[in-house]
């Protein structure tokens, strides 16, 4: 299972917007998807809930993982890019 440690760069952290673009981007990728802080249960990426509740600040890392899969390689990413980027300039 591919997976990769990103910085989360939004302003508001992993809220509103880039949760959103995160979670439907998990949602459509086919395969299982989960996300958390380095060394703790992550959550699934594709569940508004539970990415809220992570509460994932603006320079936090976390780490992305993507069920392996057709593609899996690109779902991550793509879902690295988002949480990588600033949503919110």
């Amino acid at each position: 299972m591919p997976s990769e440690v990103v910085t989360v760069a939004s302003a508001v952290g992993l809220h509103a917007r880039p949760a959103s673009l995160l979670i439907k981007a998990a949602a459509a990728a086919g395969v299982p998807v989960t996300i958390g802080r380095v060394g703790e249960t992550p959550v699934n990426a594709a569940s508004m809930l539970s990415v809220l509740a992570l509460g994932a600040k603006h320079g936090e890392q976390v780490e992305i993982t993507v069920a392996d899969g057709d593609n899996a390689d690109s779902i991550l990413a793509g879902l690295v890019e988002i949480v990588s980027t600033n949503h919110d300039a």
